[in-house]
């Protein structure tokens, strides 16, 4: 037995619970100024679920993505045509389904329902919401088996909120791509939340880094611990003469013909985002080439995953980077800081609540 399990169950979850919080919500796809800061009905927890106060969220690449998905044609999705239908359907063709966005998110369990055994009222908690989103927000009910853990203890909720997106697609993909110690590898992409986390954990598989990415976001992907950093507007790494056994192009930016000589003899070039011409490749090298295109997509997350994150945040080997901090009121403005290429490492939402439950 754990000791939230013996900590006692808040009671009364009835109609006392029925009352308004703040969030962040979007009636309509468009720039950041759709956000409005508004009073929605604070949710309440069924019998399976924990009720969590939220302290901190982020702004991630998904965020941005879903908040003006009605404008983003099939050529522009960074992913083939069926996988753009499917998003269009989950999140709403014309409008949004969803009002609230928010991936991530880091706080303290306020009440759990009556069938709920892993979490007790008080634990600290940090975790992913996947496409539901609804962290942008004071609180947010999760079933007890979702993608929600115990916080790492020696992180904020700040820090524990911006790590679990990227961290558990770069975990996932990272499996595929088969790492071995002494490899030299680049990540195009590597500011990313997927990036930042596959820099840290590349490393902790004892691989050589090199990391692409922006003149703005040099700093903080040496901090993350790459070997090396290349400033995408000042080099090209197809043209440097490097050559790598692993390319990992986290939002498919580049193409194989441009790398593919930028590859060792049995070298991969690994995409977490593609389209069809890049199965094609895939194929193509399969059967005729030693150098070897992967296409990846995520699988399902699994709580196990998040447990090992936050062992690796705890034990040092993932550490999360905040460029700033923005309070819930201006995420509008958090999204047009990020969106307008500015920031140099992660962004918090900080959700205060004033004292109130």
């Amino acid at each position: 037995m754990t000791a939230s399990q013996t900590k006692p169950k808040t009671a009364g979850l009835n109609q006392s619970w029925r009352k308004l919080m703040k969030a962040i919500v979007y009636t309509e796809y468009g720039p950041p100024e759709v956000l409005q800061l508004t009073q929605v009905e604070k949710p309440t927890p069924k019998a399976n679920e924990i009720l969590i106060k939220v302290h901190a969220t982020s702004i991630s690449f998904g965020d941005l993505v879903v908040r003006k998905f009605g404008s983003i044609s099939p050529r522009d999705f960074n992913m083939p045509l069926p996988m753009w239908f499917l998003g269009r359907i989950s999140f709403g063709f014309n409008k949004p389904k969803r009002g609230i966005l928010g991936h991530e998110f880091a706080g303290e369990v306020e009440a759990i329902g009556d069938e709920v055994r892993l979490f007790g009222t008080g634990d600290q908690v940090f975790g992913h919401l996947g496409d539901q989103m609804g962290a942008d927000a004071e609180y947010v009910c999760m079933p007890e088996g979702g993608m929600v853990a115990i916080k790492p203890g020696n992180v904020t909720y700040e820090e524990a909120a911006v790590v679990p997106y990227g961290a558990l697609i770069a975990l996932n993909l990272l499996r595929k791509a088969n790492v071995q110690r002494g490899e030299k590898v680049l990540i195009h992409g590597a500011s990313g939340g997927i990036g930042s986390a596959a820099v840290q954990l590349i490393k902790h598989y004892g691989a050589e880094v090199t990391g692409v990415c922006g003149t703005p976001r040099l700093g903080f992907v040496s901090a993350l611990g790459a070997d090396k950093v290349i400033d995408y507007t000042v080099e090209d790494f197809t043209q440097n003469g490097e050559t790598y056994d692993l390319i990992f192009d986290v939002l498919g930016r580049s193409s194989f013909s441009r790398c593919k000589n930028s590859l060792t003899e049995n070298g991969r070039y690994f995409l977490a985002s593609f389209k069809a011409r890049d199965l094609l490749d895939m194929l193509r090298t399969s059967i005729a080439s030693s150098k070897k295109v992967i296409c990846a997509l995520a699988l399902p997350e699994r709580i196990d995953d998040l447990a090992e994150i936050k062992e690796l945040i705890e034990a040092g080997v993932i550490t999360a980077i905040i460029d700033k901090h923005f309070p819930l009121e201006q995420t509008a403005e958090a999204h047009r800081y990020v969106e307008g290429g500015h920031k140099k490492g992660h962004i918090a939402i900080t959700v205060a609540h004033n004292g109130r439950s």
